[in-house]
């Protein structure tokens, strides 16, 4: 099979119709084999009803209906696991992202070779209010995953190679960074395609601001888990080896302070009336629990079942 359309969907009866029909034009105009996948993420309206509508007119829909809302990540992972084709397309249901895109993010990723192909909606048809932190986010993004060649890191219109689908997870709200997550996995052929924005004509948006504060949270640990996820001890032992060091030296520093003053016949307080010492203690004490979340965090690191999964390309 040539290609697989991922779409995740909430509450997009409307537009459900007009955008298989879109997209089964754009198959057939090309020659493509396909299949659509809609995950219908606990929709309250006749979604999936329009979803097995479509289904009984022809055998490419597939249909993935969640219990209740679990979000995009979730359902992105659900299609993943159902997907077939060759390369695999994700889109979002709103009518934003347009089919006609597709052809030529299949030849990116079948001729030039690309792992992952992600659109760039360079011309937005959204308020300012979401315009503005959509690009602070970007340049956010661009700078702690590495991935520097690409503007829109959240657009739902990508290509991607089969293999690189089936070797990453998507969970949580990760669907944000799957090119940081393809590139951790080793696919580094990550490329960019301006794409057609259009504005929504049915339904509202989903879009909220809390998704910026939920994106750089989940990018710290992202970054995180890459950096430090099998060497947990590289980073709480370093950090508590510095601050264990500091406040013990800062400690001596009191002391022989004191012993210098009473040798020398100079006025002087108790140690414990100082309160360097009290803070040189407190950095002590810091110091010895981040050491000590560093080596539990190494045992429990040795006991994950996945602690030798590696990308693995190619065995002769």
């Amino acid at each position: 099979m040539d290609i697989s359309v991922v779409i995740p969907l909430f509450n997009e009866e409307e537009s459900l119709p007009e955008l298989y029909a879109w997209i089964d034009r754009v198959m057939k105009a090309n020659n493509f084999s396909y299949e659509i996948i809609f995950v219908n993420d606990g929709s309250t309206d006749r979604s999936w009803e329009v979803i097995e509508s479509l289904r009984s007119q022809s055998e490419n829909i597939k249909g993935i209906k969640f219990r209740r809302n679990y979000g995009k990540s979730p359902a992105l992972f659900c299609g993943f696991e159902e997907a077939e084709g060759n390369v695999v397309i994700t889109m979002d249901a709103d009518l934003q992202d347009s089919p006609d895109e597709i052809p030529e993010l299949y030849r990116m990723i079948t001729e030039e070779g690309y792992d992952l192909v992600s659109g760039w909606k360079q011309k937005r048809y959204d308020p300012l209010s979401k315009t503005l932190p959509t690009k602070l986010f970007n340049a956010t993004a661009r700078k702690i995953s590495g991935v520097k060649n690409l503007h829109d890191f959240n657009c739902g219109l990508k290509a991607y190679r089969k293999e690189v689908i089936k070797n990453i997870e998507v969970y949580g709200e990760m669907h944000r960074y799957i090119p940081y997550l393809a590139k951790n996995a080793g696919f580094n052929r990550i490329g960019e395609k301006v794409v057609q924005h259009q504005s929504r004509k049915y339904g509202t948006t989903k879009f909220g601001l809390n998704r910026f504060v939920n994106g750089y949270l989940d990018l710290l640990s992202l970054w995180f888990l890459s950096a430090f996820g099998v060497k947990p001890m590289h980073f709480f032992g370093l950090l508590g080896s510095l601050m264990f060091i500091f406040g013990f030296i800062s400690v001596l520093i009191v002391g022989f302070g004191k012993l210098y003053a009473m040798y020398n016949g100079f006025p002087y307080r108790l140690v414990t009336e100082s309160p360097y010492f009290y803070l040189s203690l407190t950095a002590m004490i810091i110091g010895t629990q981040l050491f000590l979340a560093g080596f539990l965090g190494e045992l429990i690191s040795r006991n994950a079942p996945e602690r030798n999964k590696y990308q693995i390309e190619k065995k002769i």
